[in-house]
C-alpha cells in the first residue's frame, strides 16, 4: 500500500509518501529527495524498497513544492531550512520505531538528499542505523565525518564535477580510520544524478549495481 501522509508526531508535522511492503516490514528506510522535491521518481524508489520488504518513508522536506526547472530547484533548496529538515527526518525515524514498531531504520538520499543523509549519520539525535549516500555534495569536514558510527554505503560518479574524487577518497579514509563499516564506490563513466532515470545523466550500469548493493547493505545492517 502506498499513500501520501500528513501527520503530527511529537509536535512535528510529517509530510511525505509512505510505501508499505506486503507482510511484516523487515526494517524501515527513509528516502530523501533530490533538490527537485518529492517527485514521482522518488516515490517510485520508495515503492522499490517496499517491494524488497522495507517500510519506506519519503519525507516532503519542501512541504508540497516541487519543480523540474533547475533555477527553481536551486531556489527551493536554498530556502529550505536545514535545521527544520533535520528535525523532520529525525522525527520520521522515531515515528517508524515508536509508532510502527520498526526495530532498525536506515536512510538513503540523492543529491541534496545525499547530503542530508550524511548529515543524518553525523547527527547523534537521529538514531539512524545505516545509511546510503548518493552523490551528496557539500562534503562535511573529516572532523564531523569521524563522529559517524552507523555503517555508510556511498555511491558517487567519477564524472561528477561538483564532487571531486579527493572528497570521495577522504570520506572513505576517514570512515575507515574511525572504524566505521563502509563501502564507498566511485563509478567510472557516471555523472551526478546517475540513479535518476528521468534525467540525461542516468547511467544504467551504475544505477543497477548501486541498487543491488543498497538492498544488500540495508538487509545486512538493518536485520
Amino acid at each position: 500500500m502506498t499513500r501520501r501522509v500528513d501527520v503530527e508526531f511529537k509536535d512535528v508535522r510529517l509530510m511525505g509518501y509512505l510505501a508499505e511492503p506486503d507482510g511484516e516490514p523487515k526494517a524501515g528506510i527513509i528516502v530523501i529527495q533530490e533538490w527537485w522535491g518529492l517527485t514521482p521518481d522518488i516515490e517510485e524508489i520508495a515503492d522499490r524498497y517496499a517491494a524488497e520488504g522495507f517500510l519506506a518513508w519519503a519525507p516532503d522536506v519542501y512541504h508540497g513544492e516541487s519543480t523540474d526547472e533547475p533555477d527553481e530547484a536551486r531556489k527551493l533548496a536554498m530556502s529550505m531550512e536545514r535545521d527544520v529538515a533535520a528535525i523532520e527526518i529525525d522525527a520520521a525515524i522515531r515515528y517508524m520505531k515508536e509508532e510502527r514498531g520498526i526495530g532498525r531504520v536506515g536512510c538513503v538520499g540523492y543529491c541534496m538528499g545525499g547530503g542530508l543523509t550524511l548529515a543524518t549519520a553525523i547527527r547523534p539525535t537521529s538514531n539512524v542505523d545505516a545509511v546510503h549516500v548518493y552523490y551528496g555534495g557539500g562534503m562535511p569536514p573529516s572532523e564531523q565525518i569521524s563522529q559517524i558510527s552507523a555503517p555508510v554505503l556511498g555511491s558517487y560518479g567519477a564524472l561528477d564535477e561538483g564532487i571531486p574524487e579527493e572528497q570521495v577518497n577522504m570520506l572513505r579514509s576517514t570512515l575507515t580510520a574511525a572504524g566505521v563499516s563502509n563501502d564507498i564506490t566511485l563509478y567510472e563513466g557516471a555523472e551526478h544524478s546517475f540513479f535518476n532515470d528521468t534525467r540525461p545523466s542516468f547511467h544504467p550500469e551504475a544505477a543497477g549495481d548501486s541498487w543491488e548493493k543498497s538492498v544488500a547493505w540495508f538487509s545486512k545492517y538493518l536485520s
